[in-house]
């Protein structure tokens, strides 16, 4: 369907898909092919791929929906009605996709009167697509997923990430990271929220927190983890994971608590 075929009706799960994969052609096509990295702080780095697939999704939810605001990485937004919101991270993980690391992906998650609708999370180089619509459930490449049943901290795999600014600032995850290292089977850290969220949602992973995050790396993967079963709050446990300052824990109902209690220590 064509842009001119569309309308400023709320988007459906199918137009976040379509928009998600074509976005994700993009990038796969530069993929290996970085010709330029500039840098927004030390370790915060931005390809000429981020700001490309930035562009396409905003001019494509431009074209669309032309009522509706949107908050972008990369800085690029759309100013418009605040009831219809659209998180967009054009390549989450621009680390490793600079570094020819296969572990990133593009991630558009779409919120209605500060309700997330539909999220849709895809990594162009294994081509997992993982997608949500509030209370219908999560899906990897149209098939349902769970997410794990671990039910201790001792028998579970879990994943993080750090700030940015991880090297000036005090609170930087580390400890918390060292701590939760000695009580589980280990912790990871692959350099993409988006997909962290989206293997705890399919059961890979059991637990993930951040204790600094932005909205549009949480948005998508977030209410993928709720629609498969699982507890997605900030690190004190409230609920609207959404609302700034970000910060996001996200487990199994189980371990959910059990990760907030040592997170509180």
């Amino acid at each position: 369907m064509t842009t001119s075929e569309k309308n400023s009706d709320s988007p459906k799960l199918d137009d976040l898909k379509e928009m998600v994969l074509a976005a994700g052609d993009i990038v796969r096509r530069n993929y290996g092919q970085v010709r330029s990295v500039g840098k927004k702080g030390v370790i915060d780095l931005v390809t000429e791929t981020d700001l490309e697939s930035e562009k396409f999704l905003v001019e494509q939810i431009q074209n669309q929906f032309p009522n509706s605001s949107a908050v972008a990485e990369e800085g690029s937004g759309l100013e418009g009605d605040e009831d219809s919101m659209w998180f967009i991270d054009p390549i989450d993980g621009t680390v490793n996709f600079a570094h020819g690391l296969p572990i990133f992906c593009v991630s558009l998650g779409y919120q209605h009167k500060g309700e997330l609708q539909h999220g849709v999370v895809y990594n162009p180089i294994s081509e997992n697509l993982f997608t949500a619509s509030r209370d219908m459930g999560a899906e990897l490449n149209g098939q349902t997923i769970r997410v794990s049943t671990a039910a201790s901290l001792e028998n579970s795999l879990l994943v993080t990430g750090f700030p940015y600014d991880t090297w000036t600032n005090p609170y930087n995850n580390l400890k918390e990271f060292n701590r939760l290292s000695k009580k589980t089977q280990g912790v990871r850290r692959l350099g993409s929220a988006a997909l962290d969220l989206c293997y705890v949602a399919a059961g890979w992973l059991d637990g993930f927190w951040e204790t600094s995050i932005k909205p549009w790396d949480i948005a998508a993967g977030g209410l993928i983890v709720r629609e498969a079963g699982g507890i997605v709050s900030k690190l004190h446990g409230e609920e609207d994971f959404m609302s700034a300052p970000q910060s996001i824990v996200a487990a199994n109902p189980v371990l959910h608590p059990l990760l907030l209690d040592e997170l509180a220590k």
